[in-house]
C-alpha cells in the first residue's frame, strides 16, 4: 500500500448568509477569495442562527451556485448541507451542476440536521437524532450512484465532507463515505474521537489516513490550534456573520496557514 499523501494545512471560511444583503455576502467572498482563503462555505439553514431570528437570510444551494459562477479559484460547498431537506438523487444532481459550473470545485458538505425551526416552518418531520441520521446513512449510497449516472458526469470524484462526531453512527457513516470528516472538538476531544474513527475505519476495511481532519476554530488561540494540528487536522475553518463581515481574524489565520505549509 502506498503512503497516504502529504496533506498541506487549508483554510475554509464559513460565510453564514444571515443579516447581510446579496451584495455584502457577494463582496465578501470575492474579498476571501482574493486573500487567498481555500474553501468558502455558507449554512444550509432557511433562518438566523444568531441575532434577530427573522433577519434577513438567503437558501444555501441558489447561494453556492452563484458563488460558483463568480469565483474562479476557491473551492465552495456547504458547511453542511442538511439531508433531510432534499431527495439525495436531487442533491447528488444538484452537487453535479455546482461542480460543472465551478469547473470542479465542489464539495459536497453534508450532515443529518438539527435546526428544528427549519423542519417546522418549511414542512420537514423532524423525528430523532436517530431518524435523520439513519437516512442520511441511506442517502448517501443513493448520492454516489447517481454521480455515477448523471450526463455530463461531475468534473472529479466530488469531495464529501461529513459533519458530525457522535461516536455510533455518525463516525461509522464518515468511515464508510467521507473524505473529509469535520468537528467542533477541543484537541481533548479530537484525540478521542479520531481512536474511534480509527476503530470504524478498521471495521469497514478503510485506512483513516484517507480522510482529511476538518476542526473549527471558533475562538480557539493559537496554542490549540497547534495542538490539532499536531493530532492531524488539515483544514481548519473559521466563520464569519452579518451584517459587516470582519475578516480580520482570516488574515491572522491565513498567516498561521502560511507558518505551517512552510515547515
Amino acid at each position: 500500500m502506498s503512503p497516504a499523501p502529504v496533506l498541506p494545512v487549508r483554510l475554509g471560511v464559513q460565510v453564514a448568509q444571515q443579516h447581510g444583503t446579496i451584495g455584502t455576502i457577494r463582496d465578501t467572498v470575492a474579498e476571501i477569495e482574493a486573500l487567498g482563503v481555500d474553501v468558502v462555505f455558507d449554512w444550509d439553514h432557511f433562518f438566523p442562527l444568531t441575532g434577530d431570528p427573522n433577519g434577513l437570510h438567503f437558501e444555501s444551494w441558489t447561494l453556492l451556485a452563484a458563488w460558483a459562477e463568480q469565483t474562479s479559484t476557491i473551492q465552495l460547498g456547504a458547511l453542511v448541507n442538511c439531508n433531510s431537506y432534499r431527495n439525495p438523487d436531487l442533491q447528488a444532481d444538484m452537487a453535479r451542476t455546482i461542480d460543472q459550473i465551478s469547473g470542479g470545485r465542489f464539495i459536497f458538505g453534508t450532515g443529518s440536521g438539527w435546526f428544528e425551526r427549519d423542519y417546522d416552518e418549511y414542512g420537514y418531520e423532524f423525528g430523532t437524532v436517530g431518524t435523520r441520521l439513519d437516512a442520511l446513512e441511506a442517502a448517501l449510497p443513493r448520492i454516489e450512484a447517481r454521480w455515477a449516472k448523471l450526463n455530463p458526469p461531475p468534473l472529479r470524484d466530488i469531495p464529501v465532507l461529513i459533519g458530525g462526531g457522535g461516536e455510533k453512527k455518525t463516525l461509522r457513516i464518515v468511515a464508510r463515505h467521507a473524505d473529509i470528516w469535520h468537528s467542533f472538538s477541543n484537541p481533548q476531544v479530537l484525540e478521542h474521537k479520531l481512536g474511534v474513527l480509527a476503530g470504524w475505519c478498521d471495521a469497514v476495511g478503510r485506512d483513516i489516513a484517507e480522510i482529511e481532519i476538518s476542526t473549527e476554530l471558533r475562538r480557539r488561540s493559537v496554542d490549540e490550534a497547534d495542538e490539532l494540528y499536531a493530532l492531524g487536522t488539515r483544514l481548519f475553518t473559521i466563520g464569519v456573520s452579518g451584517p459587516r463581515y470582519d475578516l480580520a481574524p482570516v488574515v491572522d489565520w491565513l498567516a498561521w496557514r502560511d507558518s505551517k505549509n512552510a515547515l
